[in-house]
């Protein structure tokens, strides 16, 4: 910062220190900034990105090893709605043109999520804590910090567009280049989403939570289309963004023109967040929040953590219920999607146990929504570091309310969160598998899951009380087990590996025996993770 200010003297002298500054003026230094605060988490997010996409062809071929059971593949995933749903249609049948059908569509929500954090982050996050109007008091241009935010995200990107291109062109380039592109600028216009949103609302939170919420919608329009159409040419898919990257066609005829979509959104939007960045002052907003005194509902710090995070609660919960009807109905199709394909049945049965196909599928899907529920376990307790930092949690604690009291709050509907969440998925698979006799044991096997992600979220108010500036380390862990259960089983990864994870020392619900041990255990560590974390909290100073 202190280089940025130093910039920004200079170019006050060189302008006499009187005249307005250039609306772009101090971008280049801002742009530095950014880049170096975010020299850890951005290289992190880029390599989830691009390394999630490289690691499918190696376990495509293993899983279709010939021509004729990739194509046999096409046929059955174009004949499911509920598999057109979940990743797209398939427009070929090469290793490639599987790869983008598989992993295309999360890989662009990845980089959109990416994007809004960056753009929010240097934008609306700076204006809320304060340190973008004392940057502003120098010559730094009226819209200098979100041209700098912008191309933070652009270089992000970029790079995952790059790896991925450069990674996938022995699959052929034009395919590898088309998906590059296809990841990157959906990441851009998302990018664009939270500039306009960061512009509208108050608060970074709300910036964020907006601009998720147009993502979620993206995703919900696209799958809504291709579930009903297997040619991707449903006007659904075609009024999202997730949807253009799927029509882009990597690896199967691309379709050049469609990128014009992308940048035509792009640019829509840049224009649009720029014109509102210059009709308002530093801190202010378009939909500004409604002030009010904290009585009723809002007279405890419990009450007060529930009205902050009732949004976001919800949000996952209907997420959560809607996901599992969708993935449910599969279920009791899971025999015919797998067909006789050996490797297929092997890694489902790695993943959910060596019971019947059914239960195994069923137990594959707990899992993996035990894994999302563990992101959504680490953000609300990292609501706690964020109410910290941008000194909201200060005047609270002015009163007559303790630390302890204070994070009580928001660790209640951080854990409990995560019992609504996976009783709803539970309901939805149970809904959607439509077997009466089988609802107990899918909902016993959704909330069999909550010990491991109650370890995650003990492990960031470990981070969040004791070691305050490492608690961003946080989001790394619960990746690192999404991905050690998402691709580890598919590349047949070492035991070890595999045990790193929480998830993996579960039983394998429903079908398997049940065994408590695991269970009991992760529990307490997760009680004494939580603990620890409380007793830093108690000892250390309030960030400022």
């Amino acid at each position: 910062m202190t280089a940025v200010l130093g910039t920004s003297s200079a170019a006050a002298r060189r302008t006499g220190g009187s005249r307005p500054p250039h609306q772009l003026a101090g971008t280049s230094a801002l742009l530095r900034l950014a880049l170096r605060r975010d020299r850890v988490m951005m290289p992190v997010w880029v390599m989830v990105v691009a390394g999630l996409v490289l690691a499918m062809p190696g376990s495509l071929e293993n899983v279709y090893a010939t021509a004729a059971e990739r194509a046999d593949a096409m046929a059955t995933m174009n004949a499911n709605s509920s598999m057109r749903a979940m990743y797209g249609p398939v427009f070929g049948d090469s290793v490639g043109a599987l790869t983008a059908w598989r992993i295309g569509c999360y890989a662009g929500v990845l980089s959109a999520v990416m994007s809004l954090v960056i753009v929010v982050r240097h934008t609306r996050e700076e204006e809320e804590t304060g340190r973008q109007e004392m940057l502003s008091a120098s010559v730094v241009g009226r819209r200098a910090p979100l041209t700098a935010a912008l191309l933070a995200a652009l270089v992000a990107n970029a790079g995952a567009g790059l790896l991925i291109t450069l990674g996938l062109a022995g699959q052929g380039a034009a395919g590898a280049l088309a998906l590059g592109l296809g990841v990157a600028g959906t990441g851009m216009v998302f990018a664009a989403v939270a500039a306009v949103a960061a512009q509208l609302t108050e608060s970074a939170r709300l910036a964020k939570g907006l601009t998720a919420a147009v993502l979620g919608t993206a995703y919900v329009l696209r799958a809504a289309g291709d579930a009903g159409d297997a040619d991707g040419s449903s006007a659904a898919a075609w009024l999202s963004p997730l949807g253009w990257q799927q029509n882009l066609r990597a690896f199967a005829g691309e379709r050049w023109w469609v990128l014009a979509l992308v940048g035509a959104a792009i640019v829509a939007q840049g224009v649009a967040a720029y014109e509102l960045a210059g009709r308002r002052d530093v801190g202010m907003s378009f939909l500004p929040t409604r002030p009010g005194p904290a009585r009723g509902r809002l007279a405890t710090a419990g009450a007060l953590a529930l009205r902050l995070q009732r949004g976001a609660v919800l949000g996952w919960t209907a997420g959560f219920l809607f996901a599992g009807l969708v993935f449910g109905q599969m279920a009791s199709g899971a025999a015919d999607i797998v067909g006789d394909n050996e490797n297929t049945r092997d890694i489902i049965a790695r993943m959910g146990g060596q019971t019947g196909l059914t239960d195994a599928f069923l137990a594959t899907l707990a899992g993996l929504f035990g894994m999302v529920a563990g992101l959504y376990v680490v953000a609300s307790v990292l609501r706690l570091h964020g109410e910290e930092t941008s000194q909201r949690a200060e005047p609270v604690l002015a009163g007559a309310v303790g630390r302890l009291r204070w994070a009580a709050g928001h660790l209640v509907i951080a854990f409990g969160g995560t019992v609504l969440l996976m009783a709803a998925c539970g309901l939805g698979m149970a809904i959607g598998h439509g077997d009466g006799d089988a609802a107990g044991a899918v909902l016993g096997a959704c909330l069999a899951r909550l010990p491991a992600i109650w370890l995650l979220g003990g492990l960031a108010v470990l981070l969040v009380g004791a070691y305050p500036k490492a608690a961003v380390a946080s989001w790394a862990v619960v990746g690192t087990c999404l991905a050690i259960g998402w691709i580890g089983p598919a590349l047949d990864l070492p035991q070890a590996v595999m045990n790193l994870s929480p998830f993996s020392h579960l039983p394998k619900l429903p079908g398997a025996e049940m065994s408590w041990p695991p269970l009991v255990i992760l529990t307490l560590l997760a009680t004494a993770l939580t603990a620890a974390g409380l007793a830093g909290l108690r000892r250390r100073d309030v960030m400022s």
